[in-house]
């Protein structure tokens, strides 16, 4: 090795965050003991914090320093920090700027098959990114998925359900050919082609535990709606169309600006300073009747019927349950 890949090479022994004896390094380099403290002294030259401690138990560890020296990543960890970057440039978090420029420093001095592999990887992101907690998402199956996404393979995953193994749920092993990776409310999902269900799916990330063993190669397929955006909405919707299957109008007494901020993809109009209609959608009746109630305030149904009828049911359910017995 030349002095400077020797220097890379101590420095990822070094990135294993324990101490090392010296002798071990020398072996591991196939050089001398003072060889090794020669490299040492270059590295802390360049800003690397090495602490040394003397004796026969002795050796070198790489430690926090005051600056930001280089940093050695192989291929996986390289991927992973790419992958990482170009989330954040979807979390509305202030640092979409920053994380596009480390991202172009990144690949900018990526291998080509690297490079390539990055530039095949998709994200999309669906919905706002504040309106749910995060998800962590491991990163090593993040770039397992991304790279049988760039590459074209069936996956081989055991996924869990949502209750989680602590619930119960059993994993079950599912073939899929995976198509793009999305964030959204916070979450990061799979969207594949399942193999034995013969349908499109939407995975959730954290779920999913691929093996190590990939299937064939496949060509990919177009994704229902055109979009994978307008497919992972319409998911959450319950629907096969990026629309609501149940979508109604109230009158909501209270000033439009006050309906806004909870109105979400719905439509607020406003009828005079108290007032307001409110048009939303929902997977079902009931579901969107409830969730006009939470403005707790006085509101008309303009339609259609099944709204109203909705409104009705839960009156009952709701007077039901005021009259029932506490449980001891």
């Amino acid at each position: 090795m030349s002095s400077t890949e020797r220097q890379l090479h101590l420095l990822s022994l070094l990135q294993t965050r324990r101490e090392l004896p010296g002798a071990l390094l020398a072996s591991r380099l196939n050089i001398s003991d003072r060889t090794v403290r020669r490299d040492i002294d270059r590295l802390r030259a360049m800003g690397y914090n090495i602490r040394a401690t003397m004796g026969p138990d002795g050796g070198y560890q790489l430690e926090a320093g005051n600056v930001l020296p280089p940093i050695v990543l192989d291929d996986d960890q390289a991927m992973a920090v790419a992958i990482a970057l170009s989330a954040a440039t979807t979390l509305g978090a202030g640092i979409e700027e920053a994380a596009i420029r480390a991202l172009g420093a990144i690949r900018q001095v990526m291998p080509s098959p690297l490079r390539h592999r990055l530039d095949a990887f998709e994200l999309t992101a669906v919905g706002s990114p504040r309106e749910a907690a995060p998800v962590t998402a491991s990163l090593d199956v993040l770039v397992d998925l991304a790279t049988a996404i760039s590459d074209r393979q069936t996956l081989q995953f055991d996924y869990t359900g949502r209750g989680g193994v602590s619930g119960g749920e059993e994993p079950t092993a599912r073939r899929a050919e995976p198509h793009h990776l999305a964030i959204s409310h916070g979450r990061w999902y799979l969207v594949a082609w399942d193999l034995d269900r013969d349908d499109w799916r939407l995975f959730s990330v954290d779920r999913v535990c691929p093996r190590i063993k990939r299937g064939a190669r496949f060509i990919a397929r177009s994704v229902p709606g055109g979009a994978v955006s307008e497919f992972v909405s319409a998911k959450f919707k319950g629907s096969r169309t990026n629309e609501w299957a149940c979508r109604g109008t109230v009158i909501i007494h209270l000033p439009a600006h006050e309906v806004l901020p909870f109105a979400g993809d719905g439509k607020v109009t406003a009828v005079d300073e108290g007032s307001c209609t409110f048009e939303s959608g929902s997977w079902s009746w009931g579901a969107l009747a409830a969730s006009f109630g939470q403005f707790e305030v006085a509101m008309e149904v303009v339609g259609p019927p099944e709204l109203a009828a909705a409104f009705a049911t839960l009156a009952e359910r709701y007077r039901q349950a005021s009259n029932a017995r506490p449980i001891a």
